[in-house]
């Protein structure tokens, strides 16, 4: 038999059958729904009856429309799409487009447009190109929907004052002051009080205000204001849902082909970038719900564009709106805590059941108020938020111009407006760059600001001139492009300032950045503070020998090669980080054998010129204020265990302490380690520090140590140190259980083996230790001092914190947190 043949290659076409007289297998599965998803899909539904209708009657469509697209959005794009706990509906933000496709062609055609709309999203499904929709500017969506939703507020408006919406923004405001002259004063006061109960209802206080605030607050407030209406009697327009038997559904589009064309394709970008960009900010909605909840699966972009396609076409097909992701009920529903689609697809059976089953109910709906609740939903699309967010990155002119396009000539003029702005806006920043000289106690420091291309570079140059030979010169690049002109002329520049006697520093704006080659010390690169592998040299490779194997001449581990050979590494274990050739370990193929001494002078290199020049001034201060930490750290001395890097921290940020097993010796013991209880008894008294932790960590060599100890006495230095880990020993016997304790562990997972429940064990050991000493005590007992447990995996890189509220101490997982500047 061929080697290459495997012994058992039938096996993965066998097909396993239940034996001839045995009961076949049990039946298929029973199809079940989450009660979270049947209590999301109510919250849901509820939100969006009267939101449908509102928007319809903003459109001008008929109302049925607005339902038909509620459900097909719910059951269609629920079923297909590719984001689970998006809900997909009527929008507020296809109002406008919708409305003026109903002006201009009529209803009928409308519906046609949106099953072609559907159609083309479908291409773009197949086609996978919905990441490039994301590549819109977010100043431009932003701006698209604050437009939106002024449109959509000033029409309503009339509505809300008992009259009637002109076809535009300028009309509506020119027709306004009329409208003001001849206010109807029922709708009037319905109006008020559905937007009073939309604004007081979320914030009713105590407990009564916690349990009624989960009713959706746009059903209340319509609910609120149709029975108002209903009990006083008042005389003014109401929802008129005719028989679906009469129900307008689509036809063959009339009108001209660009025009038709161009209300496709402007159906079809609103539709789909209104939803991939839903889908985004549901992930990041489900990211940061507990973990509890469920998990979810990430959106499925592609997918999502062709369950919007899906849901259109048929929408269109049915008399419906146009649909796409709806932010207001897709936060709803993950914040009602829906674990999967069946949420969203019940949802859509609901709306399909109040549609058939409570039309008089909903004939009883005034108008207004759902004028009301649009008008609102159209304020809500100016964002604030948004506005900050664009300031702060100066795309103003960029969110300005599209939200004026919107609101005076159209959704898609508009946006073409806001891309051309953006283009034009990013064009000048690549142009426009700032260049300064400064001479900063004898160094003189070039600041560029902005990105160096050749229109910059007399500028450049006339700058860089101003350095006087044989100074210090520090250039600094505040930007992330630099074209080829401008390279060349910091490159020449900095050889002729070198060859005459002066020194030249090109960093950029965040440590590690460098335009000049880096440092080379015995041929070895060090780049600090880059993804890590022990002291991330490279040896550049050296032309192999004829005949030579290429991959052994560049210190690539081959069959032959001793780099498969396992050897000590620069953190005292053994594995594949101490391949030799491409980090700088000695007895590399193709590299020159260096004692290890060379390693240090290299890294100290590195500081000196990429990193010495960044935190000097930090560095200085420290030096004049002195040390001021705020927590003592007292760790592993494990090589792998970095304690500035797990806990983000810098100089004088920390007092560490570190000794093999991270013990802290009881105090007043014979024979005892002075050096921990001296290292203590300064980070208390005198550095007054505020907190003290005690850090264990994954294959810590001392609880292996531990484990295999010999009790029969310490003979050697080492041995003798791990008789302070005996205490830890004794609180993880054979049997965890055999005193009815709970022991430490990891929340969310069992201990992986007997040496890391002894790590767990042996941190909450260590903090009993540390609380027996006097200092200690004494600052505890004041409130000024804290002591926090924490254990550190070092394959996960993932750190656990001791939550003493449990029996036995419980190490939970610190979560991801988003930081705002």
């Amino acid at each position: 038999m061929s080697a290459c043949v495997p012994a058992r290659a039938d096996s993965a076409r066998t097909k396993h059958v239940h034996p001839p007289h045995s009961p076949p297998p049990g039946g298929p599965r029973r199809y079940r729904v989450a009660g979270a998803d049947v209590s999301a899909s109510i919250a849901v539904f509820l939100i969006a009856l009267p939101l449908s209708l509102g928007i319809a009657l903003a459109t001008g469509a008929p109302l049925q429309a607005g339902l038909v697209a509620a459900a097909v959005g719910g059951i269609v794009a629920g079923r297909i799409g590719g984001c689970p706990l998006q809900v997909s509906g009527p929008a507020a933000g296809l109002t406008v487009v919708t409305a003026d496709l109903i002006q201009q062609y009529g209803w009928r055609t409308t519906c046609a447009i949106t099953v072609f709309a559907g159609i083309a999203q479908l291409g773009l499904g197949c086609l996978r190109v919905a990441r490039t929709a994301l590549a819109v500017s977010p100043a431009i969506v932003h701006g698209m929907l604050a437009g939106i939703g002024v449109t959509i507020a000033v029409a309503q408006l009339h509505i809300v004052l008992g009259g009637t919406p002109q076809s535009s923004v300028p009309d509506n405001l020119v027709a306004l002051p009329a409208q003001l002259a001849n206010l109807h004063p029922a709708d009037v006061a319905v109006s008020v009080l559905t937007l009073t109960l939309l604004l007081l209802w979320p914030r009713l206080p105590g407990r009564a205000g916690d349990i009624l605030g989960k009713l959706p607050a746009a059903l209340i407030a319509v609910g609120g204001a149709t029975a108002v209406a209903a009990l006083t009697g008042l005389r003014l327009p109401k929802v008129d849902l005719p028989s679906w038997s009469s129900h307008a559904l689509a036809s063959l589009p009339e009108g001209p082909v660009l025009g038709l064309v161009a209300a496709v394709l402007t159906t079809t970008l609103v539709c789909s970038v209104q939803s991939l960009l839903g889908a985004v900010a549901v992930d990041k909605l489900v990211a940061a719900r507990p973990a509890l909840t469920g998990r979810v699966k990430r959106s499925d972009l592609d997918r999502e564009l062709l369950g919007q396609g899906a849901a259109n076409i048929v929408s269109g097909s049915l008399g419906g709106l146009p649909i796409a992701g709806v932010a207001v009920r897709s936060s709803a529903n993950v914040a009602a805590g829906a674990v999967s689609r069946n949420s969203t697809m019940l949802h859509g059976v609901l709306v399909v059941i109040a549609a058939l089953l409570l039309v008089p109910a909903l004939e009883l709906i005034p108008l207004a108020s759902l004028a009301a609740l649009v008008m609102s939903v159209g304020l809500k699309m100016v964002s604030l938020n948004h506005i900050r967010t664009v300031t702060r990155h100066r795309e103003v002119l960029v969110y300005a111009v599209t939200t004026c396009g919107v609101v005076f000539l159209g959704v898609l003029e508009g946006v073409v407006l806001g891309i051309a702005v953006a283009v034009g806006v990013a064009l000048h920043r690549l142009t426009r760059t700032r260049i300064t000289h400064d001479d900063v106690e004898g160094v003189h420091h070039v600041h560029v600001r902005g990105q160096l291309t050749f229109l910059a570079v007399p500028r450049l140059s006339r700058v860089l001139h101003q350095v006087p030979h044989g100074a210090d010169a520090v250039v600094e690049l505040d930007g992330s492009f630099m074209d080829h002109a401008a390279y060349e002329t910091l490159q020449d520049w900095q050889k002729t300032h070198t060859a005459q006697g002066g020194s030249v520093d090109i960093t950029g704006r965040r440590p590690g950045t460098r335009i000049s080659e880096p440092a080379e010390v015995d041929g070895c690169r060090c780049r600090p503070w880059t993804p890590w592998r022990n002291h991330q040299c490279e040896r550049p490779s050296k032309a192999p020998a004829p005949g030579t194997d290429r991959r052994a001449a560049s210190g690539s581990p081959t069959r032959e090669s001793p780099a498969t050979t396992p050897g000590p590494n620069a953190s005292g274990t053994s594995g594949e980080s101490s391949a030799p050739g491409a980090y700088g370990t000695p007895g590399a193929t193709g590299t020159t054998d260096q004692p290890h001494g060379h390693e240090l002078a290299r890294g100290i290199s590195a500081f000196h010129r990429n990193t010495a020049p960044l935190m000097r001034r930090e560095l200085a201060r420290l030096a004049r204020e002195g040390q001021q930490p705020s927590q003592l750290f007292l760790t592993c001395a494990d090589s792998r265990v970095v304690t500035s890097m797990i806990t983000s921290s810098g100089p004088g940020d920390l007092f560490v302490v570190r000794n093999v097993g991270n013990f802290v010796p009881p105090p007043g013991e014979e024979s005892g380690d002075d050096s921990v209880a001296a290292a203590i008894e300064y980070a208390v008294d005198v550095l007054k520090v505020r907190s003290i932790t005690v850090c264990g960590h994954s294959g810590c060599g001392a609880m292996q140590a531990l484990l295999g100890a010999d009790p029969a006495g310490a003979r050697t230095p080492l041995q003798r140190w791990l008789r302070h880990g005996l205490p830890s020993l004794e609180r993880v016997p054979a049997d965890a259980a055999e005193d009815g304790r709970e022991r430490p562990r990891l929340a969310g997972r069992a201990p992986a083996d007997a040496a890391e429940r002894l790590c767990l064990a042996n941190v909450v050991q260590q903090l009993e230790h540390l609380r027996a000493h006097e200092s200690v005590a004494r600052a505890l007992g004041a409130g000024d001092l804290e002591l926090q447990g924490m254990y550190f995996h070092v394959g996960e890189a993932q750190s656990y914190l001791l939550s003493e509220d449990t029996e036995g101490g419980v190490f939970e997982l610190v979560r991801e947190t988003n930081l705002t500047a």
